[in-house]
């Protein structure tokens, strides 16, 4: 069995899944009369030009904890996929470089501060979104379209998230 330790989420250590998606104090413009800091261009939204990007809200129904077994990672390969928490919340992302297949000892691990979102880059291998309190929300910028834009692969050997703090 594999055994995951998370690591602290940087935007350096997940560049090559995706960003990190987050308010830097060095990135801020000022809005509407600078009662406002803007942080712009956080995340590229990615399409395959057959669909659309929509903007939606999912909210948790059954709580996680870690340690964490799973065996299943899934990909998008038409479009980008993010996650940001609407309220703090640390999460837990497993990911993989987006290659045609997947083994376990791809998967990389990261916790983020409780302030952070990612965007999975198209094809990027992830595991399913967990959270730790059920009714945590996350709002969810992704591809709709007609074709199915889900690739699930089973891995091998199970895996298993470790506690992450």
């Amino acid at each position: 069995m594999i055994m995951l330790q998370p690591q602290p989420l940087t935007r350096e250590r997940f560049a090559p899944y995706g960003e990190v998606i987050e308010t830097l104090v060095d990135r801020a413009t000022a809005m509407n009369a600078a009662n406002f800091d803007r942080f712009n261009d956080l995340g590229t939204a990615e399409t395959d030009g057959t669909g659309r990007v929509a903007i939606s809200i999912v909210r948790c129904r059954i709580a996680t904890s870690l340690p964490y077994r799973f065996d299943m990672v899934e990909r998008h390969a038409l479009g980008s996929q993010a996650f940001v928490p609407l309220t703090p919340c640390r999460f837990v992302v497993v990911v993989a470089p987006p290659e045609e297949s997947v083994e376990a000892a791809d998967l990389r691990a990261f916790v983020t501060n409780g302030r952070q979102g990612v965007n999975y880059r198209r094809g990027t291998w992830h595991m399913p979104l967990i959270a730790f309190e059920a009714g945590q929300e996350f709002l969810v910028i992704d591809r709709a379209g007609d074709a199915p834009d889900c690739d699930e692969h089973s891995l091998e050997e199970a895996v298993t998230v470790a506690e992450a703090w």
